[in-house]
């Protein structure tokens, strides 16, 4: 049996609330499937599974926030033996009279302190507990004999416990309740929990306070979720500017026979198949990673750690506010319509709320595109423990010379992020070279 925890969606998380589950107890799970929705500063995510077997036990309920790393579920994994049932009744004989059963075997005396645990021959009942359940039991005071499992087999949950555990006369007080109560003055004797088993929230608290004079405009929720999400950028960006030694570079791109290729294409293509040229710029960049290898990777406990694949992190502003920047996965190896087909699906789940979690974890380096601003270039920040970050601005008619010729081209700019501590200005040259080679041969992305 494994515990399926809370998952740490990016570098700023420290906890998460609990929003929703999408399993049951009993449940059959494969690893990548999405079991719950989770609610962090920037969004709210999608949690995949990480083992395949069958969901045990439920250990958090909705709408609880808990940090990261607290086991939400357990789930017993494939190939684990099944939790032990009550034997079945031996048939009965050909002959009037049922043989005496034959006597048990004495059991051991149970530590003491521990509470009893449930008979294993009481009809539809397992005598198999997890450690949780046995902790809350003796926590508790609980006898399990007389507990009624509800869990799958008439398995004995944490949350069977807790029923029975719970004497009538004691209110469930969350701590950011007490807090709150604490420093508004309300009386929680007077307030309706809302919560799991009635308790106390945060929110049930705020709604108990009597209206200042006078009540102020309350914030919309997309106002506080983006006043939220900009703390969480803000202390990010400064421990990135403060822990990695960052260093800049930039290249201005001619794009003009890049451009007119890509034309060219999408001539021949429906309109929804068409590629746009963010596109173009993101396969250019995920191709030079995975040719420079040494920025596409993590710095943790000071070394460099290679990534296996290019999944392309790209920079996505919400339209209530903030930025968040999911992954493209493997975006080295899909072609330029792949590329497109994901870039849409994935900027349209964003805005609409519906990332998944390894979408946000998985970035192994990251593109900014502010062109549609139009900005000219754009010098960023590393997104840690990610060693790189890539810019574009804006595509624009600006006077070149080729071949000793001025005339008006279309040109990019592109910068280039990169952690000191993981390579030097000569191999961060080396991949704006690379983005800017690929992107002269763009039959061949």
């Amino acid at each position: 049996m494994v515990e399926f925890r809370m998952p740490s969606l990016g570098a700023d998380m420290t906890d998460g609330v609990l929003l929703e589950w999408l399993v049951e107890p009993g449940a059959a799970v494969r690893r990548g499937d999405v079991v719950a929705v989770v609610d962090t500063d920037k969004a709210a995510i999608e949690v995949e599974c990480f083992d395949a077997g069958t969901v045990g036990e439920l250990l958090v309920a909705p709408g609880t926030r808990v940090p990261v790393g607290t086991a939400l579920a357990t789930i017993v994994t494939d190939g684990e033996p099944p939790a032990p049932a009550a034997a079945p009744p031996p048939a009965a004989p050909a002959a009037p009279a049922a043989p005496a059963a034959p006597p048990r075997a004495p059991q051991p005396p149970a530590p003491a302190g521990t509470p009893a645990t449930t008979p294993a021959g009481r009809a539809g009942r397992s005598p198999v507990l997890s450690p949780l359940v046995r902790r809350e039991a003796v926590a508790l005071h609980v006898d399990l004999g007389s507990v009624h499992g509800t869990g799958p087999g008439g398995r004995v949950t944490r949350s069977d416990v807790d029923h029975a555990g719970h004497p009538p006369g004691r209110r469930r007080i969350s701590p950011r309740a007490r807090r709150l109560a604490a420093a508004a003055g309300v009386d929680l004797s007077g307030v309706t929990g809302t919560g799991y088993l009635g308790a106390i929230r945060g929110a049930d608290v705020e709604r108990a306070q009597p209206p200042a004079a006078p009540a102020p405009t309350p914030a919309p929720a997309s106002d506080s979720r983006a006043a939220a999400m900009r703390g969480v950028i803000a202390a990010l960006m400064a421990r990135s500017k403060r822990e990695i030694p960052h260093y800049y570079l930039t290249e201005t791109i001619d794009l003009t026979d890049a451009l007119a290729w890509l034309r060219e294409r999408n001539r021949l293509l429906p309109v929804p198949r068409r590629i746009v040229p963010a596109a173009l710029l993101l396969k250019a960049a995920a191709s030079a990673a995975a040719e420079v290898p040494e920025l596409n990777g993590f710095w943790r406990e000071d070394r460099f750690e290679p990534a296996p694949a290019v999944h392309l992190g790209v920079a996505v502003s919400l339209r209530g506010g903030g930025l968040v920047a999911p992954a493209i996965a493997d975006a080295a190896a899909l072609t330029l319509p792949d590329l497109m087909d994901r870039l849409r699906d994935l900027v349209a789940r964003t805005r609409a709320g519906r990332l998944r979690g390894g979408e946000l974890t998985a970035p192994t380096i990251t593109v900014s595109n502010l062109g549609d601003q139009g900005v000219e270039s754009i010098i960023g920040v590393i997104y840690p423990p990610q060693v790189a970050l890539v810019g574009f601005g804006t595509i624009a008619d600006r006077p070149w010379a080729v071949g000793g010729l001025l005339g008006v081209r279309r040109l990019v700019t592109a910068s280039l992020a990169a952690d000191h501590r993981a390579t030097d200005g000569a191999t961060g040259a080396r991949y704006l070279r690379a983005v800017n080679r690929l992107l002269h041969r763009p039959e061949e992305l």
